[in-house]
């Protein structure tokens, strides 16, 4: 006896993404984990340390948070995928690329902006190749998963 009745849609079958991709979802995840010491523990001891108010070098901003929703994503294929991709990863190239432009007319090399110069390489290193996976190989990207339905 099949346990589904007749009228129940059927699923897609879900496939694992592609190494390459996984490769991208886990870089994603190396730079959660790098931004969040840089940007907020490694500030936040150094204040502590000099006796200063805790929150005195961190810059807020909520990239690690897309970061970490991207690199799931591209990992459990919701079918959102693709165009969450292609997003987040123009954006912060645009964004990246006119900081340094902006930084690069008058560099200061403190250790803040040391250590937020090398991690934005890395990021948009990240991004631009997103980015080309994207456009040249769209289909390693899309997703696959049916949304949950509520009714």
């Amino acid at each position: 006896m099949d346990p589904l009745p007749q009228t129940a849609p059927k699923r897609k079958r879900q496939t694992s993404p592609s190494g390459w991709i996984a490769f991208l979802a886990h870089f994603l995840f190396i730079l959660v984990a790098w931004t969040l010491f840089i940007k907020y523990l490694f500030p936040i001891g150094y204040a502590v340390a000099m006796g200063e108010p805790w929150s005195q070098y961190i810059y807020w901003d909520l990239w690690p948070v897309i970061h970490l929703w991207l690199g799931w994503a591209l990992l459990a294929r919701p079918n959102y995928t693709y165009p969450l991709a292609l997003v987040v990863s123009v954006l912060e190239i645009v964004i990246i690329v006119s900081f340094f432009a902006r930084f690069l007319a008058d560099p200061e090399w403190s250790i803040w902006r040391t250590n937020w110069f090398v991690n934005k390489v890395f990021v948009l290193a990240c991004f631009v190749l997103l980015l080309g996976t994207a456009v040249w190989r769209p289909g390693a990207i899309k997703g696959n998963s049916q949304t949950a339905r509520i009714t």
